[in-house]
């Protein structure tokens, strides 16, 4: 494309620079003069010439001239196109504009892009948004038969770099990360520590990438939270999964009461039961309870048939559930006949001492600050004591306060007890659970609605 040449006209003259149009216009009298005093001012009309090679010239026309219709529509100048020659013409600032986009095309069909009505618009929106047309246009995300395929607007182009920040692709036993250099070397860690959970003998998931991530987001050390064998059963090892459940294990380790707290998903009564099935296994207890309060959530269930134990099972099941993972099926049974292992509802632990004992109260945000006062005090001799519990899962009435809240109030600074608090980032189950507990959290400090006791 030439640029800055004079090129001749029958009726004037025209430049490569905005020339006012003298054409066709009167010299001033004394009468043009003193019309023009209050004639309504209008921008200077100004002509510009391009020649263009034969390619620009063909994509510009195509078949009923779609690219010359969008820069006359959009940019409200005249546009025409004879031959290799591309002229316009209107008022100063339109034809400056229509200047830039034709710059920004001719580069394009250059560059072997394919244009159309769209790229006029995608141009004038890169160009109002201060960005690159080429770097947009020339980012080749796929080709095939000789058609490219790229992004055609700003934001389709930062949907593009949104996706492929950092690629990862698996071929045979060599594996390629490609991306921007933040990304590539956040991904790089995490597969090398992926490796070293793989050849530790750990099993990996998707889930393990988000524990990884969490774990060097916080600066600790992902090897020692995945070493950290809790219990294993039939080859199963049983770990923590996220930085907060490695805490939590300590701390049911170093301390005699710990009270788990946080939304559904987090690990809190499973990893409980394993740290009890070792330590029943290690010989550290002599038995292992499990209670729970029989409330139902949010229905009433009315009679239900069977002796005590078949009234309360449809409560304990999530608490069989965990031990059926721990441990043989006949090997429980025996446990539980023989009474090392009791599963019993809250209701049955007053009056009783619990020595020599691994103690689990799940549940506990159902329980009232009567009942966890009476649970915490039947805590005896070489026992061991964890509470869980979800505070936002409160199936109380509304006016009946949870002893799962008053009890943070009363105990967080007695020596003997930890506190763990969990959040959404360490639900380990299906990810849309983390968004759900996160949108129910937001919604309750929106509307006002949590509870405060």
């Amino acid at each position: 494309m030439q640029r800055g040449r004079e090129v001749p006209d029958p009726s004037g003259w025209m430049r490569w620079s905005h020339v006012r149009d003298r054409r066709n216009q009167p010299s001033q009298s004394a009468q043009s003069l003193e019309e023009s005093a209050v004639a309504t001012p209008t921008l200077p009309s100004v002509q510009t010439v391009l020649d263009v090679s034969n390619e620009v010239a063909a994509e510009l026309a195509g078949i009923g001239d779609p690219v010359l219709n969008a820069l006359r529509d959009r940019l409200g100048c005249t546009v025409n196109l004879r031959g290799n020659r591309l002229t316009l013409a209107g008022d100063d600032l339109k034809v400056a504009e229509a200047q830039a986009v034709v710059e920004e095309l001719v580069e394009l069909v250059e560059g072997g892009q394919e244009v159309g009505a769209g790229t006029v618009d995608a141009i004038l929106g890169a160009i109002d948004q201060a960005e690159d047309v080429h770097e947009i246009f020339s980012d080749v995300v796929w080709s095939h038969r000789g058609k490219k395929i790229t992004p055609k607007t700003v934001t389709q182009k930062r949907y593009v770099d949104a996706i492929r920040n950092c690629t990862v692709n698996l071929r045979g036993n060599r594996l390629t990360l490609a991306g921007d250099d933040l990304k590539v070397a956040e991904a790089q860690a995490v597969v090398e520590e992926l490796v070293e959970l793989v050849e530790g003998g750990q099993e990996v998931g998707a889930g393990t990438v988000d524990a990884i991530i969490g774990a060097i987001d916080q600066a600790e050390d992902v090897h020692e939270i995945f070493s950290d064998v809790v219990w294993s059963h039939r080859g199963k090892k049983i770990t923590p999964k996220t930085v907060t459940q490695k805490r939590y294990v300590d701390a049911i380790r170093d301390c005699t009461v710990t009270f788990g707290i946080g939304p559904a998903g987090t690990g809190k009564t499973y990893l409980a039961i394993a740290l009890a099935v070792a330590a029943l296994s290690e010989r550290q207890v002599g038995r292992i309870i499990l209670t729970r309060p029989a409330v139902e959530a949010g229905e009433r269930l009315g009679f239900l048939p069977g002796d005590v134990l078949a009234k309360v099972d449809p409560y304990m099941r999530p608490l069989f559930d965990a031990l059926y993972d721990t441990m043989d099926p006949e090997k429980l049974n025996a446990f539980m006949e023989r009474g090392t292992i009791e599963v019993a509802p809250l209701a049955f632990m007053r009056g009783r001492t619990l020595n020599d004992s691994f103690v689990i109260l799940d549940e506990a945000q159902n329980t009232s600050p009567e009942q966890m006062q009476m649970f915490l005090t039947r805590l005896g001799f070489g026992s061991k004591m964890v509470v869980t519990g979800d505070v936002t899962q409160v199936d109380l009435p509304r006016e009946q306060a949870s002893g799962l809240i008053q009890v943070r109030d009363i105990l967080s600074t007695v020596d003997g007890i930890a506190f763990v608090e969990f959040s959404h980032q360490d639900v380990v189950r299906h990810k849309l659970v983390q968004r759900i507990v996160e949108a129910y959290k937001a919604h309750a400090e929106q509307t006002g609605t949590q509870r405060s006791r």
